[in-house]
């Protein structure tokens, strides 16, 4: 016999029978029941939430328990995002697909739902337009007044809200229904928990096997680009960016994107970024991250460039090596609905930036010891052949000179004499250009006597057989530079000097040289045609030999040119 029948008998035989004691007991039956399908349906979202693997899924079945549980008409679950203002999430119950897609855009935390979210406490209401909080609904949004929220809480940290409305009879909520999707909520808070600390360690697994990665390319990758493009994939890959950039300093000044990935990553790289005018150039001044979540409102963003790239929100980060930004990392349009980057993603953008900027360095150190190797087997490769042209050839030519004069001497027949005299002044010319080739190549002057007496004899030679003015100021002081230094700086005026007879159709050149406490500079200046130096292909007037010179001594070029006015470098090198 069933328990509640035996109790009823037992009942009926203690106690004198009337109807409104009977109506009683049903009631109790049917709480008795009702209690119990309630404890089931609790035991089944417990079971449910150690064997669901879907988070979503899920959810979706507390919202659906919740409103069975309540007598709910319609049930939502809302899911707080990292910020803690808004929702990521709302799963709901009872609206059907179509009355969805009528209402459009679900929630994003105002009105009502806000007050749960700020206030984290249950809240039960008559009549939902009652409230002064309420903002209304949208429009072919359902009629809604009974309302039930209970917060998703789990160690005092909100997760989100359990939401019920239109309870069945048009009856209010109750406390108890209100206890019981307090339970829920606490399971729902432990799946959402639980979920994002398996994304938050799957997340961190990701990172670091990137990496890791990062870390084994920059060890054995040799194409700077290659290895820059590989850090911009995987650190958009990691954040979720539409666009990530890396700029370097180009020779002029302004950035220019050295690798891309993302949206238009193709078209983009090898272009141009505007060091005045463009955020990426003022964070690398600064030398300090930047993040903007709107760069229509930052007025330091080059408006042009971002419609052109299309750029909603942005992430600057600097590469720093030793103090000094060699570079940056850009980072554009989080892939959420409004784009923005928190703070995790700013943290770890500095990490790759950090990686990014080793591999920069390193790069250009093994760039620049290359180079340096290289002009000292030119430099000891011309000191060579300098003094074999001047001791060897020179000196041969010189036998030849002394044997023909007494040769010439000896003839009586007109014809041979002057022939000889031809003879000689081939030779006399030959001489000349021998020892003027053996000056070009390692003048002995620059490593007997130093830098200004070198630039001297240049300058006496330049003006000889151009007839172009050179002015020629030089206050260094008795002690010589460093030898690396003079040869650089002598390199860069023979450079200087081989242009303006080639390109600028100067009448006057200036050179001028000084000491100063801890630097040594140089500025040469002419009066020529002049050019624009944005739109000058640095190949054409040797510019890159310059700039890689100056910098194999860690100095600083300057080009001051424009059309009719004539050109001025400036060059300031360091000392000890």
């Amino acid at each position: 016999m069933p328990a509640a029948t035996g109790a009823a008998s037992q009942w009926q035989r203690c106690q004198p029978y009337n109807g409104e004691d009977a109506r009683r007991y049903a009631q109790r039956v049917e709480a008795l029941t009702t209690s119990q399908s309630r404890l089931r349906s609790l035991l089944e979202a417990g079971i449910a939430l150690t064997s669901e693997l879907s988070l979503d899924a899920l959810l979706q079945r507390l919202v659906e328990l919740a409103a069975e549980l309540t007598g709910a008409r319609y049930a939502a679950l809302g899911v707080i995002d990292g910020s803690g203002s808004q929702l990521e999430r709302f799963l709901t119950h009872g609206i059907d697909a179509e009355t969805h897609a009528a209402i459009g855009e679900l929630p994003r935390g105002r009105g009502i739902l806000g007050v749960l979210i700020r206030e984290a406490a249950p809240l039960r209401l008559h009549d939902l337009a009652d409230d002064p909080r309420s903002v209304g609904f949208p429009p072919n949004h359902p009629p809604m007044c009974s309302f039930l929220g209970v917060p998703v809480l789990l160690r005092g940290v909100a997760y989100g809200n359990l939401y019920l409305t239109e309870k069945e009879g048009g009856q209010d909520f109750t406390e108890e229904d209100q206890e019981l999707v307090g339970l829920l909520a606490g399971q729902a808070a432990v799946a959402i928990e639980n979920a994002r600390l398996y994304e938050s360690a799957t997340r961190w697994s990701q990172q670091l096997e990137s990496l890791h990665e990062v870390i084994r390319s920059v060890a054995g990758e040799t194409d700077l680009r290659a290895l820059l493009t590989l850090i911009a994939e995987r650190l958009r890959e990691l954040i979720d960016a539409r666009l990530v950039l890396i700029a370097l300093p180009a020779p002029d000044g302004d950035l220019r994107i050295e690798a891309a990935d993302g949206a238009g990553a193709t078209e983009l790289v090898g272009g141009r970024l505007a060091s005045a005018a463009s955020k990426s150039g003022r964070v690398l001044e600064r030398r300090q991250s930047a993040r903007v979540d709107s760069v229509l409102d930052d007025p330091e963003v080059d408006q042009d460039e971002a419609r052109r790239m299309g750029v909603r929100t942005g992430l600057y980060v600097p590469l720093i090596v030793r103090d000094r930004a060699i570079g940056i990392v850009a980072v554009h349009d989080k892939q959420t609905p409004d784009g923005r980057f928190p703070d995790a993603d700013l943290r770890l953008a500095e990490i790759f930036a950090a990686r990014a900027a080793v591999a920069v360095d390193l790069s250009q150190r093994v760039a620049r010891d290359t180079f340096r190797r290289v002009i000292e087997a030119q430099e000891l490769e011309r000191r060579r052949l300098a003094r074999e042209l001047h001791d060897e050839t020179g000196q041969a030519l010189t036998s030849i000179l002394l044997g023909l004069k007494p040769l010439e001497e000896a003839l009586h027949d007109a014809a041979a004499r002057a022939a000889v005299a031809e003879l000689r002044e081939l030779v006399v010319s030959t001489l000349q250009d021998v020892r003027r080739l053996a000056v070009e190549l390692r003048p002995k002057a620059l490593d007997d006597f130093g830098l200004v007496a070198a630039l001297e004899r240049l300058t006496q030679n330049f003006q000889e057989q151009t007839g172009i003015e050179v002015d020629l100021q030089a206050t260094l002081g008795d002690e010589r530079l460093p030898a690396e230094v003079e040869t650089a700086l002598y390199r860069i005026a023979q450079e200087a000097l081989t242009n303006v007879v080639k390109h600028a159709r100067a009448r006057r050149v200036s050179l001028v040289l000084q000491r100063r406490p801890g630097s040594v500079s140089a500025v040469i200046e002419d009066d020529g045609a002049g050019f624009d130096p944005a739109s000058l292909d640095d190949k054409g007037l040797g510019l890159i030999g310059m700039r890689e010179r100056v910098a194999l001594v860690d100095g600083r070029l300057q080009i001051e040119s424009s059309h009719g006015v004539g050109t001025t470098l400036v060059i300031e090198v360091p000392l000890g």
